[in-house]
């Protein structure tokens, strides 16, 4: 039995699929419900199966797998509209984006500027972007206003992760993460955010001192990562690209805030942002993850050369459990760590 059901006509009305992080305050001030078809993907329990539903409707083997999820993902969900970044993703989304258009599905374009100090063309952008989903500016602000209140209880859980070491980087990971769409209900993942800080702040802190890592570059499409490390006297501190996904800047408005956001942007104003959390949390090396077949990929030896601490590459390709290769490197990396300290 597959764990994705088509939504009911209802539902497929009111949801509308995003294949990233988007300005999702103008989508709940649309009466919208917004859906990260990444999370649904990855968190599906077939993941695998989605890819190879994409690859028997043509997708190549040497194509990103995540863009395979995503196409797979809203099918079985039998979205009519998606959101589509068509400048600041890639060009593997703009392929799988006119394949769905070809299906019969609606795509709606945002597009973030080259450059985050065009702020002219970002407010542009958003302008369009309300008036396609029939809202506009100012209601988008007012969920700004609600949505910040919720991404700072989602901040507190992140902080507790490095600083007392009471929220491991598995669950830091997932609530930043989620933050792309607030599972499509705010108010209740305001509720859980809550339930679960009281939890967090209960703990004590494990015993030990524990390899303080930074996880940057897209997440991770491998299974058990953050539980082979932890197994293995290692603590992810620093979840970068989720991170962002919960808008991490105090901003006054919507167009600082999508400036501010480096996702979308060239890899320099990352590492501004990188190399900040690395000195402020105190992390003692870095995992950069790349994604097979992603352009991503060319970056890594401008992050080696910015961050001033040891780094390990790892490759993912398709969903699954760590490969015994990859614990080996993993292993030895971490070792290599504990010999320098």
């Amino acid at each position: 039995m597959n764990d994705i059901e088509p939504l009911s006509s209802d539902a497929a009305e009111k949801t509308i699929g995003l294949t990233t992080t988007v300005p999702v305050e103008v989508v709940f001030a649309a009466g919208l419900r917004p859906l990260d078809l990444n999370n649904v993907f990855i968190a599906s329990g077939e993941a695998p199966r989605l890819v190879q539903e994409a690859e028997r409707e043509g997708f190549p083997r040497n194509a990103c797998a995540w863009n395979k999820g995503i196409y797979a993902a809203a099918r079985r969900l039998g979205l009519r509209r998606i959101v589509g970044v068509v400048q600041g993703d890639c060009a593997n989304t703009h392929a799988m984006l006119e394949r769905l258009r070809a299906e019969g599905v609606e795509v709606v374009p945002f597009a973030f500027p080259y450059d985050p100090s065009d702020r002219e063309f970002l407010q542009l952008a958003l302008d369009r972007f309300c008036r396609a989903l029939g809202t506009d500016m100012a209601a988008a602000m007012a969920w700004k206003e609600k949505l910040d209140q919720i991404r700072a209880l989602v901040h507190r859980i992140d902080d507790l992760s490095w600083e007392k070491g009471v929220v491991t980087g598995a669950e830091a990971h997932r609530w930043t993460i989620s933050c792309s769409d607030f599972n499509g209900d705010p108010d209740a993942f305001a509720a859980e955010a809550r339930q679960f800080l009281e939890i967090a702040e209960a703990r004590e802190a494990a015993g030990g001192e524990k390899t303080r890592l930074a996880l940057v570059g897209i997440p991770p499409i491998c299974d058990g990562l953050f539980e082979f490390l932890e197994d293995r006297g290692a603590r992810v501190i620093f979840n970068e690209i989720p991170r962002q996904f919960s808008m991490p800047f105090e901003t006054a408005d919507l167009l600082e805030q999508y400036s501010r956001y480096t996702y979308p942007y060239d890899i320099f104003r990352r590492l501004e942002d990188i190399t900040r959390e690395i000195a402020r949390r105190r992390a003692d090396a870095v995992i950069h993850y790349v994604q097979s077949f992603c352009f991503r990929q060319v970056q890594d030896t401008l992050i080696r050369r910015a961050v001033g601490v040891p780094v390990l590459t790892l490759e993912g390709d398709r969903p699954g459990p760590l490969d015994m290769r990859t614990e080996t490197r993993i292993e030895a990396f971490l070792e290599m760590l504990r010999g320098l300290a």
